[in-house]
């Protein structure tokens, strides 16, 4: 629906009462268009998918962008870290653990392709830990299932400092340092 029709049927409905209820009214149409924006505003990203969220951090201007995972069964998200600064381009996974299941996310730089050793692995893993969901009352959980609603923020624990350690970082990389919490900021169509 067009915000303007929606806003002018509102306050032509606010001016009727205005007539009969003086500063109530006011009030009154205040408190509606407030909600009318606020409601707009909360659900710009309300029905995106986990797997098609984008997520962005301000400090170093950096983003991490979800795709969806090839149905190979271990892996359950893919994504990618996007740092303006020299183009760096960070690949993530995610995989759930056994026993008590948890979204560790891997990020890595530059792996090779192909078989890789695990010393050739651990060599171009910039970050691995727990991913969490943060909802837009602060509350904490795991990160999403595909298909499932997107969670409003991502915390990365530790990963500025892992990000910092890495072959990531430096004159040709990143030197901005990001939070370890991602923003909610789009979603790819």
């Amino acid at each position: 629906m067009d915000f303007s029709r929606r806003t002018h049927a509102a306050e032509a409905g606010a001016g009727r009462q205005q007539r009969v209820g003086g500063t109530a009214s006011r009030a009154s149409r205040l408190v509606l268009i407030g909600a009318l924006i606020s409601g707009f505003a909360g659900s710009s990203h309300a029905a995106c998918r986990q797997e098609l969220a984008v997520y962005s951090e301000p400090e170093a201007n950096a983003s991490l962008e979800f795709t969806p995972a090839a149905p190979n069964g271990s892996t359950s998200h893919t994504f990618k870290v996007k740092f303006p600064e020299n183009s760096v381009v960070l690949d993530g996974i995610v995989m759930w653990t056994e026993g008590v299941a948890r979204p560790v996310g891997i990020v890595m730089h530059k792996c090779p392709e192909g078989d890789v050793t695990g010393a050739e692995l651990d060599a171009c893993t910039v970050w691995q830990g727990v991913i969490y969901a943060i909802d837009g009352q602060g509350n904490v959980d795991l990160l999403p299932p595909e298909g499932a609603d997107s969670a409003a923020q991502l915390l990365l624990p530790d990963f500025a400092p892992a990000l910092r350690q890495s072959s990531a970082y430096g004159m040709e990389g990143v030197s901005k340092m990001p939070w370890d919490a991602f923003k909610m900021s789009g979603c790819q169509e």
